[in-house]
C-alpha cells in the first residue's frame, strides 16, 4: 500500500505549494531580501501573532477529555437531562490550573489550583467552575479586581511572578478578615500538589438545583479523586520547582498517555432553601462551608478522563468556561461572588479570544445553537440562509422559536437598594475548627508554612 505520507507537501496558508522552505527571496546570493516574498511574509506575520493574550489569572493548565455518568437519576432534586440517566455517558473537558502564577510558573507553587468542568450536554453546554480548595478570599465580587492586584506582581518591579511570601499579599490578606478560613486551607499543605489526579474539587460557590415540579434546593459540589489525596510540604514544593516544574502537567498527560485513566466521583450537599437561615453562617457565602455532619455528601456519578489534547492550545489554552454557563435545572443562588463571576468569566473570554469564542470547536456544544447573533471577528458559523435574523418574524415561518418553558424556581426578592455586607460574617469559627481538625503535623506545617511566609514578606 502507497504511504500517503510521501505525497504531504508544504503550502501556504492559501494552499501555494512551497518548493523552498529553507532561502528567503534575494537580490543574488547575498542580496536584500524582497518584499514580495509573500511566503517569508506570511510564515513572520503569522508567528508574530500566534500568542494571545494570557488569562488574567489561571494561566498555567493542563487539559483533559473524557466522561461524566450519573449513579441514578436525581429528578428528585433537578430536571437537568444529564442527571437522569444512568446509561448516559456525557462528554466532558477538564482544566486544571494553578491561579496567580503566570504561564511559565512552576506547578508547585502556593496557591489554589482551579478545577474547571464543561459539560456538552444534550440540552447545551454545562461548566462547573471551581477550585481545589473548598472556600475563597472574598465573599464579594466587587473585591476581585483588588484581590487578584494584590497577589499579582508588583507594577513597579514585577516582583514576585508567582508567590504568597510577600507583603502585598499579606496587607491585603491583614485587612480582609473573611480570608482567615482559606489561608487555614492554602498555609496548609493542602495548598502545594505535584498531581492533579490526586486533589479533590470544589464549586465552592453555592448553587440552586430545581426539578421538574420546580422545587428548589441549594447545592455545593465536591470532586472526590479515585486516586486519594495527596499533598507536599513545603520543602518538596520548592525542590519539585527548581527539578520539574511542570510535574502536575507531566503526571496527568503521562498517565492517560499510558492507557489509564483518571477518575473522580462527583457528590453533593443539599440544603433546604427554608433551612437557609437556621445556621450560624450565610450559606451563600464562598468563604464558609456547610458542615458534613448536617449535610451529608451525597454520591452523584463519577468522572472518567480518558483522552490528552491532541492540539494544546487549540483545546487546553482556548478551552474557555463561565459559571454562567447553565442548563435548565441549575440556576444561580443570590451568593455576591456567584453573581459577579457570572459576568466576569464571559467577559474576559471575549477579550482574549474575541466575541465568537463559542464557536471555536472545544467551546462549541453539541447541540445545534439557534439564534440571530451575527458576524464579529472570526465568525464562521453558517448562518444556514436566508433573509431573516430577527425575532418574531414571519418571512422564516417564525424560526428559530422560543424554545417551550422549562421548570424555574419562583422566588421573591425585596429589600432597601444598599450596599452593605452580609450581617452574618462570622469569620473566624470555621478558621478555628479547621486548624482544631488538623492532627499535630498538619498544624505545625500551617503555622510554619505562615511563618515563613510572613518572614519572607
Amino acid at each position: 500500500m502507497k504511504d500517503k505520507r510521501k505525497d504531504k507537501h508544504l503550502t501556504t496558508n492559501q494552499g501555494v505549494p512551497v518548493s523552498d522552505n529553507q532561502n528567503s527571496l534575494t537580490v543574488g546570493e547575498r542580496g536584500p531580501v524582497l518584499l514580495q516574498d509573500v511566503h517569508l511574509i506570511e510564515k513572520l506575520a503569522h508567528f508574530d501573532r500566534e500568542r494571545i493574550p494570557e488569562r488574567v489569572v489561571h494561566a498555567k493548565g493542563a487539559g483533559a477529555h473524557g466522561y461524566f455518568q450519573v449513579y441514578k437519576s436525581m429528578e428528585k432534586y433537578t430536571c437537568a437531562n444529564f442527571l437522569q440517566d444512568p446509561a448516559k455517558q456525557t462528554h466532558v473537558f477538564v482544566r486544571f490550573s494553578t491561579v496567580v502564577g503566570a504561564r511559565g510558573s512552576a506547578d508547585t507553587a502556593r496557591d489554589p489550583r482551579g478545577f474547571a468542568v464543561k459539560f456538552y450536554t444534550e440540552e447545551g453546554n454545562y461548566d462547573l467552575v471551581g477550585n481545589n480548595l473548598p472556600v475563597f478570599f472574598i465573599r464579594d465580587a466587587i473585591k476581585f479586581p483588588d484581590m487578584v492586584h494584590a497577589f499579582k506582581p508588583a507594577p513597579d518591579t514585577n516582583i514576585p511572578t508567582s508567590s504568597s511570601a510577600n507583603s502585598r499579599f499579606w496587607d491585603f490578606i491583614s485587612l480582609s478578615p473573611e480570608s482567615t478560613h482559606m489561608i487555614t486551607w492554602l498555609f496548609s499543605d493542602r495548598g502545594t500538589v505535584k498531581s492533579y489526579r490526586m486533589m479533590e474539587g470544589f464549586g465552592v460557590n453555592t448553587y440552586k438545583w430545581v426539578n421538574a415540579k420546580s422545587k428548589e434546593v441549594y447545592v455545593k459540589y465536591h470532586w472526590k479523586p479515585e486516586a486519594g489525596v495527596h499533598s507536599i510540604d513545603r520543602h518538596e514544593a520548592t525542590r519539585l520547582a527548581g527539578e520539574d516544574p511542570d510535574i502536575a502537567t507531566r503526571d496527568l498527560y503521562d498517565t492517560i498517555a499510558s492507557g489509564k485513566t483518571v477518575e473522580y466521583e462527583l457528590n453533593v450537599q443539599i440544603m433546604d432553601v427554608a433551612d437557609e437561615l437556621k445556621q450560624s453562617f450565610d450559606p451563600l457565602d464562598p468563604t464558609k462551608t456547610w458542615p458534613e455532619d448536617k449535610f451529608p455528601l451525597m454520591p452523584v456519578g463519577k468522572m472518567v478522563l480518558n483522552r490528552n489534547p491532541e492540539n494544546y492550545f487549540a483545546e487546553v489554552e482556548q478551552a474557555a468556561f463561565c459559571p454562567a454557563s447553565i442548563i435548565p435545572g441549575i440556576e444561580f443562588s443570590a451568593d455576591k461572588l456567584l453573581q459577579g463571576r457570572v459576568f466576569s468569566y464571559a467577559d474576559t473570554q471575549r477579550h482574549r479570544l474575541g466575541p465568537n469564542y463559542l464557536q471555536l470547536p472545544i467551546n462549541r456544544p453539541r447541540v445545534p445553537v439557534n439564534n440571530n447573533q451575527r458576524d464579529g471577528a472570526m465568525q464562521y458559523a453558517p448562518y444556514g440562509g436566508g433573509t431573516v435574523n430577527y425575532e418574531p418574524n414571519t418571512l422564516a415561518g417564525g424560526m428559530p422559536s422560543e424554545a417551550p418553558a422549562y421548570p424555574t424556581s419562583d422566588y421573591l426578592v425585596e429589600g432597601n437598594v444598599m450596599r452593605q455586607k452580609i450581617s452574618l460574617t462570622n469569620d473566624f469559627e470555621q478558621a478555628g475548627e479547621r486548624y482544631r481538625s488538623l492532627s499535630k503535623v498538619d498544624q505545625d506545617h500551617l503555622v510554619d508554612n505562615i511563618v515563613d511566609s510572613l518572614g519572607k514578606a
